[in-house]
């Protein structure tokens, strides 16, 4: 056995899937955690490559799990481990925008970049730099786009339209309209915190009578869409709905997205949820086999 792919007990389903894409086998990490909330990891067995698969939702804990998994791995005769963070965490802030704060994605980019020999993620949350190489330097780093996933969960019928909340949606919204050529608009945002944002979207009289899907990486609060559903409705859309690469809304943010006039919501299987739709597997095994990160 020349390759192996480890998930953890919160998402062992992805894992297995990819997996199984890959022709793999998959064994679960075991995870302790003592009263103190310090963890024992145990992986149950290891190879020459170690396929270490866990998204970066609630990342703190998961990051030091996956450290002493890699660890342990080592400890077991891998060559190689590779992380596959379908979501991964803290790569927002790649600058302090006041003194004295951390940049998280500097950090975190190189702490995986210390314990990994490569890594593989879908549509990673970057601003001011261009690829994921410079936020997570030194070792292969290869960054998807879930746009083709994506566009297999539209329905057919209707002539959607396919509507981006603001500018950092445009790639998406293109990548998903231009090969079913649909029509896209795109919306301009005004962040004032975490759950207050004002939005408007230019042509917008021509979601009237139609379908609107509006298409975003990270659907976190809701409060984007939540605004971009608003401003569709008042427009006379006939239907609005949601996809997203990632969905790390909470029971009550998927609730008022629903309340708000958003029909039906979906997402990849990236983050464990009830939004859960097409899954990243085929996607992510493709990646891994072209890259040659496989091999040992």
């Amino acid at each position: 056995m020349n390759a192996l792919v480890l998930g953890f007990a919160h998402s062992l389903s992805s894992a297995q899937a990819l997996a199984a894409q890959l022709g793999l086998p998959c064994d679960k990490v075991g995870v302790h955690r003592f009263p103190d909330l310090e963890s024992l990891v145990q992986v149950p067995r290891s190879a020459p490559t170690v396929i270490l698969h866990r998204s970066l939702n609630d990342p703190n804990a998961k990051l030091i799990e996956l450290i002493l998994a890699a660890s342990a791995a080592r400890d077991g005769g891998a060559r190689r481990v590779v992380l596959v963070a379908p979501y991964l965490a803290y790569m927002r802030q790649d600058m302090a925008f006041k003194p004295g704060e951390a940049v998280s994605q500097r950090v975190i980019g190189q702490l995986i970049a210390a314990h990994f020999d490569g890594i593989v993620t879908v549509d990673p949350h970057l601003h001011r730099v261009a690829t994921l190489a410079q936020a997570v330097p030194g070792i292969p780093a290869i960054a998807l786009s879930a746009a083709p996933v994506l566009a297999s969960a539209i329905e057919a019928g209707q002539d959607p339209v396919i509507v981006g909340p603001d500018s950092e949606s445009r790639q998406w919204i293109e990548s998903i309209a231009r090969p079913l050529g649909l029509d896209t608009l795109l919306g301009s945002k005004e962040r004032f915190g975490d759950r207050k944002v004002a939005l408007s979207i230019a042509g917008i009289e021509k979601a009237r009578g139609r379908r609107a899907i509006l298409v975003d990486d990270v659907i976190s609060s809701g409060e984007t869409l939540i605004a971009a559903a608003g401003a569709l409705r008042k427009a006379g859309a006939q239907r609005i709905e949601a996809l997203a690469t990632h969905c790390l809304a909470s029971s009550e943010d998927l609730a008022r997205m629903t309340a708000s006039g958003i029909a039906r919501i979906v997402s990849t299987d990236s983050i464990p949820g009830p939004t859960c739709g097409p899954t990243l597997a085929p996607l992510l095994a493709d990646a891994l086999k072209s890259s040659g990160l496989l091999q040992t």
